[in-house]
């Protein structure tokens, strides 16, 4: 069940990629992304890492494509600007699928067809339990660190953009 249920996932995530590079729509490109980016995250979730898909989910399918849509909307793009596209960039494109596709190719040359069986498998590696306590036990110094990093970032950016401060 779980193979089936991790190919039917991927087909999702290959074939909404596939739209992505060659839809004509903008529009339909970005919300295909968002599909890619869901399925990435069940794929997470096949991978017992709960967390990650979260987090996909909230960072890339959340905030990155919303980006995208609200900047979509602001350059207003037209049909006209689309004629003005040459070819050069799909040719380029193909190419570096088939690159690509030669190389996954290889790659499954050189895998041997034996399975190995794994019997002591720890489940509980991706949760977000064992994730907590390595970063509250192990790790809180970088841990700390890092967000006052980011606040310091983020008072930086307000700063900058406030002129009348």
């Amino acid at each position: 069940m779980d193979q089936f249920l991790f190919f039917l996932v991927a087909f999702l995530a290959v074939s909404s990629a596939v739209y992505f590079v060659f839809a004509k729509n903008p529009l339909y490109a970005i919300l295909s992304l968002i599909v890619t980016m869901f399925s990435i995250a069940g794929m997470y979730i096949l991978l017992n890492a709960q967390f990650l898909a979260i987090i996909q989910i909230i960072v890339y399918a959340g905030a990155i494509m919303v980006l995208f849509l609200y900047i979509l909307m602001m350059l207003n793009l037209n049909k006209a600007d689309e004629s003005k596209k040459g070819n050069t960039l799909k040719f380029i494109g193909v190419f570096t699928a088939g690159l690509l596709l030669v190389g996954v190719l290889g790659v499954f040359r050189g895998v041997q067809q034996n399975q190995i069986v794994v019997e002591n498998v720890d489940r509980g590696v991706g949760l977000t339990k064992n994730l907590g306590r390595l970063l509250f036990n192990e790790y809180v110094l970088p841990f700390e660190l890092a967000s006052i990093l980011i606040l310091a970032g983020i008072v930086g950016a307000v700063l900058i953009g406030k002129k009348d401060l």
